[in-house]
């Protein structure tokens, strides 16, 4: 059986930071995702699903991400029930996430201005506080600094597009096979 959940969206408001009594940190947040079509009268729908982290995790949302922030998340679904005050049965459904990537750098939440003036490692490393983003160093068109500039000075066609014979016969010996 599979129960797998990966999501894309918006937080709807800033997450929600509380400590279970045996000490755990749990955080809570909806995340708007819009929906992949649109009504008759040409507007986007949207679904707002509850979401919960754990632990350090839960921490790291609650201090890296307010409202407005666009995440990733994977994780499961997870049903419970509980009775309220009013001693009426309350059922709930979330999203208990395993991961949550944070896909815009700090301070531009929500906006659309360019990822390029985060060009160096050690801004964005900054930015997220020593890589609390777990691993989306790779998104948008963020240069990191790290890499070299692509140089077409002394290549050869093939070697700027390793496609480039891909109508050609390919050249492989029997050893290099792991078959």
């Amino acid at each position: 059986m599979i129960n797998r959940v990966v999501l894309v969206g918006r937080l709807t408001r800033d997450p929600e930071l509380r400590v279970s009594q045996s000490n755990v940190s749990v955080t809570t947040f909806n995340l708007a995702v819009n929906r992949p079509f649109t009504s008759q009268s040409g507007e986007r729908g949207a679904d707002f699903i509850n979401c919960v982290t754990f632990r350090k995790q839960a921490e790291n949302v609650n201090q890296y991400v307010k409202k407005g922030s666009l995440v990733g998340i994977d994780g499961r679904i997870q049903t419970r029930n509980y009775e309220n005050k009013d001693g009426q049965r309350v059922y709930v459904t979330e999203v208990v996430c395993d991961s949550v990537q944070f896909l815009e750098p700090k301070g531009q939440q929500g906006s659309n201005q360019s990822q390029n003036n985060y060009n160096s490692a050690d801004n964005y490393t900054s930015a997220y506080g020593g890589g609390a983003a777990g691993g989306a160093a790779s998104f948008g068109n963020q240069s990191t600094g790290s890499r070299p500039a692509p140089s077409s000075q002394g290549q050869n066609k093939s070697e700027e597009n390793p496609f480039a014979n891909a109508d050609g016969p390919v050249d492989i010996s029997d050893d290099d096979l792991p078959f």
